[in-house]
C-alpha cells in the first residue's frame, strides 16, 4: 500500500467561498449575492478583457516562462529593477514556492493565528513546523513575533493589511520590525490589498524597500478583477527571485493570464472606479452595521470583519444569509472563529447585503435572548 506521510494525511484541503451556482442548486433562489471572496464587484478590467480577445489565437503556443512583458510592465508600474520580479499563478502559488525554496526540514515559520489560510496550507503541505501567535486588536503583533524568534526560525510571513481582518501596521512599526529582524530570516509580506490600502497615509507599501530578506507578495485578482485568471507577482532581492524561477512550474502564469495582466496594469480609470465604489459600498456598510449593533473591525481593505457572539452563531448566520441569497464568509478556518467576513459591491448588492444582514442578526440575537 502506498504510504501518505502523516503531514499530509493530517491537512485539511482550501475551502473557497461558496460558487453562486452552487447555492442556486442548493437553495433554488432567484436572486444571489456573493461578497464572499473580496473580489471585483464592477468585473474585470475592460482593458484586459480585449488583451484577452486578442491573444485567444495564440493558445497554441507556451507561455513565456519569464513572463518578460508582463514583468516589464510591472517594473515600470512599481519602479522595481525587473530582475527583481517574478510572476506566478496567483499568490497561492508564490507563497508555496517561497516555502519550498527557502525552508528546509526542521525550520520554524512564525505567522499569526487569524490570517490568510493559503500561508497556513502552504506551510503544513511541505511538513515544516507552523507557529501561529495570536492577533492582538485583530492585527499582527510584530513585537510578540519578533520576540517569538529561535534558532530554528527560518521565515516570518506579514500580511499587511491583513486578511480576513482588515487591520494595517504602519510603515514606522514595520521599519522597526525589519531592523530587529535577523537577516537570515526571510520575511515575507503579503500585499494582496494593497491597491485599497495605499490611500492610507502610513501605508508602508512594501516595494519601495530593498531589505535582502524581504519578499513581497501581490496579486491582480482583487482590484483589476482578474481572479478567475490567477495572477500574481513577487519581488525581492535578485538572489531570491532567482532561487524561485528555480522552483517554479515553468508556464505559468498563462498566456491569457499574462496579456490581461499587462493590459489591466494600465487601466488606470478602471482602477480608481474600483476604489472609489469599494470606499462608497464599505461606507454604506459601515453605518448600518453601527446602526443595527452589528460589532465591526476598522478595514484598510475591500471587504470588513464582523463579529458574532460565538463561533455557532457565526456558522448560523453564514447559513441564513445564504438562505436568503446572500454569500458571506464565516472564517472560522483562518483563526477567527466568530468572525463573518463581507466584501464591498455595487451599490444595490450593498443595499441587498444591508437588509438580509438585519434580519439575520436580529434573528441571532433573539435566539440568544430566548437563551438566557
Amino acid at each position: 500500500m502506498i504510504k501518505i506521510p502523516r503531514f499530509v494525511e493530517q491537512l485539511i484541503p482550501y475551502k473557497a467561498g461558496k460558487p453562486i451556482s452552487e447555492l442556486a442548486r442548493e437553495k433554488n433562489l432567484t436572486r444571489i449575492v456573493k461578497l464572499a471572496s473580496a473580489e471585483n464587484p464592477l468585473g474585470s478590467s475592460p482593458k484586459a478583457l480585449k488583451a484577452i480577445e486578442e491573444a485567444l489565437s495564440g493558445l497554441n503556443r507556451y507561455s513565456d516562462p519569464a513572463s518578460y512583458d508582463l514583468v516589464q510592465a510591472i517594473a515600470e508600474k512599481y519602479s522595481v529593477q525587473p530582475n527583481h520580479i517574478i510572476c506566478g499563478h496567483g499568490t497561492d502559488s508564490l507563497l508555496a514556492y517561497i516555502v519550498s525554496a527557502f525552508t528546509e526540514e526542521g525550520d520554524e515559520i512564525i505567522t499569526c493565528e487569524g490570517t490568510f489560510i493559503g500561508i497556513y496550507v502552504s506551510i503544513s503541505k511541505t511538513g515544516r513546523k507552523l507557529i501561529k501567535l495570536p492577533l492582538k486588536d485583530y492585527g499582527f503583533d510584530l513585537d510578540a513575533l519578533w520576540n517569538a524568534i529561535t534558532e530554528k526560525t527560518s521565515m516570518i510571513y506579514l500580511a499587511n493589511p491583513n486578511n480576513p481582518t482588515g487591520t494595517m501596521f504602519s510603515s514606522e512599526q514595520f521599519e522597526a520590525f525589519m531592523t530587529q529582524v535577523p537577516d537570515h530570516i526571510m520575511v515575507i509580506l503579503d500585499e494582496a490589498y494593497t491597491d485599497y490600502a495605499s490611500e492610507f497615509e502610513d501605508y508602508p507599501n512594501g516595494v519601495r524597500y530593498d531589505y535582502e530578506n524581504l519578499v513581497i507578495t501581490r496579486t491582480l485578482s482583487k482590484a483589476q478583477g482578474l481572479a478567475g485568471l490567477r495572477i500574481g507577482f513577487a519581488v525581492g532581492p535578485d538572489k531570491v527571485i532567482e532561487a524561485l524561477y528555480k522552483v517554479k512550474l515553468p508556464f505559468e502564469p498563462n498566456l491569457l493570464a499574462q496579456q490581461a495582466g499587462i493590459a489591466a496594469l494600465d487601466d488606470v480609470e478602471f482602477l480608481q472606479q474600483t476604489i472609489d465604489l469599494n470606499r462608497q459600498s464599505l461606507n454604506m456598510l459601515k453605518e448600518n452595521f453601527d446602526r443595527i449593533g452589528i460589532p465591526q473591525v476598522k478595514t484598510h481593505t475591500n471587504f470588513i470583519l464582523t463579529l458574532m457572539p460565538t463561533q455557532s452563531d457565526a456558522a448560523l448566520f453564514a447559513e441564513e444569509c445564504a438562505n436568503r441569497g446572500l454569500i458571506v464568509r464565516h472564517v472560522d478556518k483562518f483563526g477567527v472563529p466568530n468572525g463573518i467576513r463581507v466584501n464591498s459591491g455595487t451599490v444595490d448588492e450593498t443595499e441587498f447585503a444591508v437588509k438580509v444582514m438585519e434580519e439575520v442578526y436580529q434573528l441571532i440575537m433573539n435566539k440568544g435572548e430566548k437563551k438566557r
